[in-house]
């Protein structure tokens, strides 16, 4: 599926497209990933032919590799918001999900490491919605 996607960081300090085809779209519910993201999981785009480009403030981006893992984590210095990042061991642009702008009806490839997911996660299914804050 071939596509150009728009993305931000929440300050706007960071802004970049991603241009060509997206392989899969996981949601990693590792215990790294749940650290890193916060949550349950992160939701990242993978795209092995994708190109990068940062529109704005590249140098404001810092990288966390944890060592001995493939997890690596990018993110704006001043917000903190998940970026795209090169993962050259799997030759793929990895994009997380909530920093797009563009509109996104991809679905999920398949959720990820669930054996580590979040006691929790699986008890969603009678929650209360909401559409704003209560």
């Amino acid at each position: 599926m071939s596509n150009e996607f728009s993305g931000s960081c929440l300050c706007g300090e960071v802004k970049y497209t991603l241009s060509g085809s997206v392989q899969s779209f996981f949601l990693c519910h590792c215990t790294r990933c749940q650290k890193g993201s916060g949550s349950s999981n992160a939701a990242n785009l993978f795209s092995r032919q994708g190109t990068l480009s940062w529109l704005k403030g590249e140098d404001n981006l810092t990288t966390y590799r944890h060592p001995n893992t493939l997890h690596t984590r990018c993110f704006c210095q001043t917000c903190g918001s998940a970026l795209p990042y090169y993962l050259s061991s799997i030759e793929s642009v990895v994009v997380p999900a909530g920093s797009l702008d563009s509109y996104c009806d991809l679905i999920p490839t398949a959720k990820i490491f669930m054996a580590e997911r979040a006691a929790w996660f699986t008890k969603l299914n009678n929650v209360e919605c909401f559409d704003t804050l209560p």
